[in-house]
């Protein structure tokens, strides 16, 4: 008998149970709808904030050891920091490119044979057995929940300067980012008073000899999107439509406009540290892929899984890659690359060069929009993991509580606006990108080998999608996955293995004891099988 740590889920039972009355969603979502909330997912912070990081580097002199990537540490490598990738930076995403469309495959045909809420926790249950099932739903909240404090904070950002480019209208400092933050703002200020522009005021208020900032901007749009996922995922789907159509305009609009300003000589060297800069580049840059598989997190609201939830997946994964390949091509060739050292904003600062102050609001517009829809995606993706978990006893049974009237996981909603807004007062996490990514990776690397083992375990399955070449294609992404992992710092693999002893933890002191599964085996539930 195998292990209670492994027992797995039919997917007939997870379809059984996902249909009845009292946790059925409601389907309204077409092939269009998914895959633009795969776009909104995708475009995002990750391509107006870390292209530009990933192209210039990270200097030697401001990294530590704990900054070194691991696969250097590996090969006996001293040098500490992040090479630079340069305008290699195109390879960069053609390479992440290629490893998500490994991984999307294997999503696509998982996703339409178990057109389930839960992404890759439910594939893993149905796949791998229960503790790999926790394993990757409590890991999916680094890249959903943890994820989604950055783009918030980062949102507010672009809020400010949208406020300051169009309407002079400016914010006082202290209410518009964290505390760290306004400090670093501050002592830069003294030094070129510019950067000070966009505020108000720069005083800190003081309590107990500690200077205060509130991130309010940041709470306030998560707490708005909140009420918006409460209301319908119909409402959530037609908001979050209008903002990628607006992003993805904007997104064309920058490659259009800016390729009048590109200098081929900004492209030489093109890549000043080789495969190790473009290696270094893709482990940052695999932040602006994250979301496609967020589509998958919505199978229960599709009207038809089978066929859509491959399209949703696959089409905006094909998307957003050509529009990544074209905006790090223009955004290099229109500066040098080592002009974005430490600038989390490369595309407004590329654009600076057509001294076009009208381009900087739009582009600004355009960062706020893409943004935006990246939240609602997330903050749609998240309280979907927890039902799904809470339905299977390894959370407890109110997470998976269905609004009455608007068919919505309303408990887990507000609890992932919670999470999400709150520490986004407060809290400057420049590292939640890449403990963001290898948390992503890793569900990555379950998702493949999820579609290897239910090839052997249920080879007459229907599959309405499958994927090619298995199992090389699943190998393959797996591999890559891997590789990229072992690009990220030693300090990020350090905070995933605390994070994850910390899952097995509450696994132990309650998921294991409530799990449905076990009940069933004791005989506690009937028609369990």
């Amino acid at each position: 008998m195998p292990s209670p740590l492994l027992r797995t889920k039919s997917p007939d039972r997870l379809l059984r149970e996902a249909e009845a009355p009292e946790r059925k969603l409601k389907r309204a979502l077409g092939a269009l709808d998914l895959t633009a909330l795969g776009v909104g997912a995708t475009i995002g912070a990750g391509i107006f904030a870390l292209t530009g990081t990933a192209a210039a580097g990270q200097q030697v002199a401001t990294a530590g050891a704990l900054d070194t990537p691991l696969l250097g540490l590996v090969l006996g490598q001293a040098i500490a920091g992040r090479p630079a990738a340069g305008p290699a930076i195109m390879l960069s995403f053609v390479l992440v490119a290629v490893t998500c469309a490994f991984a999307a495959l294997a999503y696509s045909e998982l996703a339409s044979m178990i057109p389930v809420a839960g992404s890759a926790y439910t594939y893993a249950y149905a796949t791998l057995g229960e503790i790999f099932a926790w394993i990757i739903g409590w890991d999916l909240i680094l890249e959903y929940a943890v994820g989604n404090i950055a783009v918030a904070s980062s949102w507010s950002g672009y809020f400010v300067k949208l406020l300051w480019s169009l309407l002079h209208l400016k914010l006082p400092l202290w209410a518009v980012t964290d505390a760290k933050t306004a400090g670093e703002l501050v002592a830069r200020g003294a030094q070129d008073p510019s950067v000070l522009a966009p505020y108000s005021s720069a005083a800190l208020p003081r309590l107990f000899g500690h200077a205060i900032a509130l991130n309010v901007p940041a709470f306030l749009v998560v707490a708005l999107l909140t009420w918006i996922l409460v209301r319908g995922i119909r409402e959530s789907a037609a908001f979050n439509t209008g903002a990628v159509i607006l992003k993805t305009a904007i997104v064309i609009f920058f490659v259009a406009f800016g390729a009048f300003y590109v200098n081929p000589a900004n492209w030489h060297p093109f890549a000043p540290n080789g495969a190790a800069g473009v290696m270094s580049g893709a482990a940052i840059v695999f932040f602006a892929f994250i979301g496609f598989d967020a589509v998958s997190t919505a199978a229960e609201e599709a009207k038809n899984p089978q066929r859509d939830m491959p399209i949703g997946i696959l089409a905006s994964l094909a998307i957003c890659a050509v529009l990544y390949v074209a905006v790090s091509g223009v955004l290099t060739g229109m500066t040098s690359y080592t002009r974005f050292v430490d600038d989390s904003a490369a595309i407004a600062t590329a654009v600076e060069v057509t001294h076009k102050p009208w381009v900087e609001a739009v582009v600004s517009a355009g960062a706020l929009a893409g943004m935006t829809s990246v939240l609602l995606v997330f903050q749609l993706g998240q309280p979907r993991i927890f039902m799904s978990m809470a339905r299977d006893g390894l959370l407890p049974g109110f997470f998976a509580r269905i609004h009455p009237k608007h068919r919505t996981p309303h408990v887990t909603t507000i609890l992932t606006g919670a999470l999400v807004g709150i520490p986004a007062l407060f809290t400057d996490i420049g590292w939640a990108a890449d403990l963001t990514n290898i948390g992503t990776f890793f569900a990555f690397v379950l998702v493949c080998g999820g579609v290897i083992v239910l090839r052997r375990t249920a080879p007459d399955r229907p599959r309405p999608f499958r994927s090619p070449f298995v199992p090389v294609f699943p190998l393959l992404g797996i591999a890559l996955c891997l590789g990229l992992m072992l690009s990220l710092p030693l300090l990020t693999w350090i905070r995933f293995f605390v994070w994850m002893g910390l899952g097995l933890l509450v696994y132990g002191l309650y998921g294991r004891h409530h799990s449905t599964m076990r009940e069933c085996e004791s005989g506690v539930l009937p028609e369990c099988s």
